[in-house]
C-alpha cells in the first residue's frame, strides 16, 4: 500500500510538471541576452540570430530561457512576446508565440 501511494504521488507530480504554462519576455540572440540595452533591439536580433546565434526568450525577471522551436522564434525576433509551452529544465518546448499586447512592432522592437 505504501509503494503505491509513493507511485501515485510520482505520477501526479511528473503530470503536473508537464503542463503548459505562459513565459513574457523578449525573444533575443543567446549571445546578447545579458546585455539588458538589446532587449528589444529587433534589427540586432535578427543580424546575430540570422548569424547562428540561438534565439531564447529574455524574461521580465532577466532569465533566459532556449526555446526547442527557433523557426517559431525567429519571426518574433526583438518583440515582447508570450509563449505558452512546457518547461523542461532551462528550455520551453514551445506550443505557440505571440506578441503580448502591449507590445507594438516597430523597426527597432516593441514601442
Amino acid at each position: 500500500m505504501k509503494r503505491e501511494m509513493t507511485l501515485l504521488a510520482l505520477t501526479l507530480t511528473f503530470t503536473a510538471g508537464a503542463l503548459a504554462a505562459d513565459f513574457t519576455g523578449y525573444i533575443i540572440d543567446e549571445s546578447c541576452a545579458g546585455k539588458s540595452a538589446m532587449k528589444g533591439n529587433e534589427a540586432c536580433a535578427r543580424k546575430c540570430i540570422k548569424g547562428g546565434s540561438p534565439a531564447v526568450l529574455l524574461s521580465d525577471s532577466a532569465k533566459v530561457y532556449k526555446l526547442d522551436d527557433q523557426a517559431k522564434a525567429v519571426e518574433h525576433a526583438g518583440h515582447k512576446v508570450k509563449i505558452t509551452g512546457t518547461l523542461n529544465g532551462d528550455t520551453i518546448n514551445v506550443e505557440s508565440i505571440a506578441v503580448d499586447s502591449g507590445c507594438v512592432p516597430g523597426p527597432t522592437g516593441c514601442q
